[in-house]
């Protein structure tokens, strides 16, 4: 079984390396945000968010995009409150 920092560190690293800013810093701002207090089912949703393409987890988290039913949840309710997205200056 892997550490849970590895774990951490793995998750956090492919959050923020999404392939577009835009992504980066919803995904990657939301791992920021809250990966440290997940709990294991927590950190396997959002591994398994890792997996979908960016345009559909963004498209859920602005309601554009109705999610498979295995993401509706607390988790996806914290995703889409975007309080963790930090504006960056230009």
């Amino acid at each position: 079984m892997e550490d849970r920092d590895y774990r951490l560190r793995r998750l956090k690293f492919r959050a923020w390396h999404r392939g577009t800013k835009e992504a980066d810093l919803l995904i990657g701002g939301f791992a920021d945000r809250y990966a440290d207090a997940w709990n294991d089912a927590e950190l396997a949703w959002f591994e398994a968010a890792l997996e979908e393409q960016d345009v559909d987890v963004m498209g859920w988290a602005f309601g554009t995009i109705a999610p498979p039913p295995a993401f509706e949840g607390p988790m996806l309710d914290a995703l889409r409150r975007l309080d963790y997205v930090a504006m960056q200056a230009r």
